[in-house]
């Protein structure tokens, strides 16, 4: 332990700033060829560096000293930049940002995937770089972080209630939010409105150690129609508790259209295992793209830049050439949103989902947009999509896939392969991932 303890606590010294990784890390490398990830750098700087974690191939660590600072550099927005852990390039220019990225999918795609690219599409930036999320999620805490100045002042801290994210890597730590520049303004007023409702209220926040206390979670959801969607999570029933806080928020902000609250006593704050109940409302708020609505409920999976998923799924439709006659297969549908986005300008759509609500949900969506060519399908796509399914349904013109994060299993790899449709169209949230895919055919 001691020996591996000290072979990975190094210090480097003037060690240039090369690139941006994955996950919001840089990378650095010394002149003898050792790479080291690092958190808290741009690439550009120059810095001195003290590592803590040794890897087989890289170091990781921390800059602790910048001799240079690179002109990709910006000034943050957020006072908590750098603690939070909710943003991870505020200190980067979003010029540099876009770079890196299209920069980082090319290069797994050829190293990774060891694919010959034709010339590569622009990245498509975001309007905006702000107040851009649709979904937030923040946690209560009793005991909150304190930050290294407070922690060495001699000040008594009194109030140590917090309402905001995790630390980064510490499951029972929570940082108080003062601001937050990810979600529209009407979502920091109610968190906001939330904190100080329940501090004057003495609603206990969750001790996740002690297991003790009753607010435990916040999730706002907002639509572009501006709907906008509450979900607060309770540890343990207190009527009175729950009833002033919800009523708190039915008559201070109109705008909410789904007032829901979950009972959750379990270990972790999970809800998709929990009853979500409905206070006030529906249960449910709706996004519109292109005059198709969608049913968004407290457990649905919906990109959270819903202005950058319109422009994914314009790209994608464009992506797949539809002249009107083709049979489409959309897999990993989800909710249906890609396959009811591109059924008016295909013959007919098929979806395959494992989540069977969501599969529900895409055919209520379908029923509620008049939709009538789209056919979807609950399963493991490595049970449903197989060759007697194509068989039954018909081997399609064109394939939409738009798998998780780990990519797509072998079997449907290989099934894709035996298929060999006309045009696939590959929606991807992690290019590595899809960069294997070559490697298993």
């Amino acid at each position: 332990m001691s020996k591996r303890r000290k072979r990975a606590n190094k210090t480097f010294e003037n060690v240039p700033v090369v690139d941006a990784g994955a996950k919001g890390k840089s990378v650095a490398k010394t002149e003898d060829g050792a790479v080291i990830f690092l958190k808290n750098a741009v690439p550009g700087d120059v810095v001195d560096i003290q590592t803590f974690k040794k890897r087989k191939s890289y170091f990781e660590g921390e800059a602790t000293v910048f001799h240079t600072l690179s002109d990709r550099r910006t000034e943050p927005v957020c006072k908590h930049f750098g603690t939070c852990g909710g943003c991870k390039w505020q200190h980067m220019s979003y010029e540099s940002q876009l770079f890196f990225k299209q920069k980082e999918v090319v290069e797994n795609l050829t190293r990774i995937g060891h694919l010959e690219l034709p010339e590569v599409t622009p990245i498509a930036g975001s309007e905006e770089q702000y107040y851009y999320r649709n979904k937030m999620e923040f946690s209560f805490s009793a005991n909150r972080w304190l930050t290294l100045e407070e922690i060495q002042s001699e000040v008594q801290i009194e109030d140590k209630k917090a309402l905001g994210f995790h630390i980064p890597g510490m499951w029972d730590k929570i940082l108080h939010l003062d601001e937050c520049h990810l979600q529209p303004a009407i979502g920091e007023q109610i968190r906001l409105s939330v904190h100080a409702f329940a501090e004057a209220e003495q609603i206990e926040y969750f001790n996740p150690r002690e297991k003790t206390g009753v607010l435990r979670t916040l999730m706002l959801r907002m639509s572009s129609t501006g709907e906008i969607m509450v979900v607060i999570q309770f540890f343990k029933e207190d009527e009175k508790a729950r009833i002033s806080l919800l009523e708190h928020l039915k008559n201070s902000f109109p705008q909410i259209k789904s007032l829901q609250y979950i009972i959750n006593e379990k270990a972790n704050d999970t809800i998709y295992d929990q009853e979500v109940i409905c206070y006030d409302g529906r249960d449910h708020i709706f996004e519109e793209m292109e005059g198709l609505q969608f049913k968004i409920n407290a457990k649905s999976f919906y990109q959270t830049n819903s202005k950058q998923a319109f422009e994914l799924y314009k790209i994608t439709r464009d992506f797949a050439g539809l002249t009107g006659e083709e049979l489409v297969y959309d897999l990993y549908t989800g909710t249906g949103t890609i396959a009811q986005f591109v059924a008016k300008k295909a013959n007919h759509v098929v979806g395959i989902e494992s989540v069977p609500v969501a599969i529900e949900d895409a055919k209520a969506n379908a029923a509620h947009n008049g939709i009538d060519n789209t056919t979807f399908f609950a399963g493991d796509m490595r049970d449903v999509f197989t060759a007697d399914f194509i068989a039954e349904h018909g081997a399609p013109d064109v394939v939409i896939t738009d798998p998780p994060r780990d990519g797509m299993h072998k079997d449907v790899v290989a099934q894709l392969l035996a298929l060999a449709a006309p045009r696939i169209v590959y929606v991807s949230c992690n290019s590595a991932t899809q960069a294997r895919i070559p490697c298993l055919c």
